[in-house]
């Protein structure tokens, strides 16, 4: 089986309001999937369906053949949150040494990740003491931690500089060619051109999937940007 990922008929209402609607799709082992969409496009919230964090109120989703809620997932999933999922009263090493408790990590893995992320330097300072960018780099790293099969990264590069978007991205790219399984949520849809698949969502509803150039054909477009807004057109 190439999916690491099964979502069939998955919907989400909370209320009156229908969040997602009808998403079917998969995700392959291996490869980097890009969830793009606005913001308040639901994106968020399949995510965090996909973690058994949300009820779904139909559908199901599967993640790695085993039910997303399945508790027995944990040690093969590795999540980034949009806001960092740390300890603020912690310094960045103390905060890593627990999450690797958890996750088994050796002190090798933690070096080399900080040095990945460009923050050795600051490995001691106290996590309230950081910028927005470097808290978000050290819950990326907490993600990283361990040996999971599947990553969940939610705008994972938001507000970081050009040089290091570019570096993390290459590191994914080298998780993805160890076989590992990468969703990355964005709502810069010029970040699809770093993804191998593409999901477009819009409005709770999956307007497009597949590779990238099935993505352009789909849009008849040779940019994704101008893919997105097509496609955005033609489901509204």
């Amino acid at each position: 089986m190439n999916a690491a990922i099964e979502i069939e008929g998955v919907g989400v209402q909370i209320g009156s309001n229908t969040i997602l609607e009808d998403i079917s799709t998969n995700i392959t082992k291996g490869r980097i999937t890009g969830l793009l969409g606005p913001s308040g496009a639901g994106k968020t919230t399949l995510y965090k369906s996909i973690l058994g964090l949300k009820k779904i109120n139909a559908g199901s989703i599967k993640i790695l053949g085993k039910s997303a809620k399945d508790k027995k997932l944990h040690d093969n999933v590795g999540y980034m949150a949009q806001t960092p999922s740390i300890y603020y009263d912690l310094t960045i090493n103390e905060n890593l040494e627990y999450f690797s408790s958890i996750s088994g990590a050796s002190k090798g893995q933690i070096k080399k990740l900080l040095e990945a992320v460009e923050l050795t330097h600051r490995q001691d300072t106290l996590v309230k003491n950081l910028s927005g960018g470097e808290k978000t780099r050290v819950s990326l790293v907490t993600a990283l931690l361990g040996n999971p099969k599947v990553l969940l990264l939610d705008e994972p590069t938001v507000g970081l500089d050009p040089v290091l978007r570019d570096k993390l991205w290459k590191m994914f790219r080298q998780y993805a060619k160890k076989g590992k399984t990468i969703v990355v949520t964005s709502h810069i849809i010029d970040e699809a051109n770093n993804c191998d698949d593409i999901l477009f969502i819009r409005q709770g509803k999956l307007i497009a999937s597949g590779s990238k150039r099935g993505v352009l054909k789909q849009g008849n477009a040779k940019t994704m940007d101008k893919a997105f807004l097509k496609l955005a057109g033609s489901k509204s």
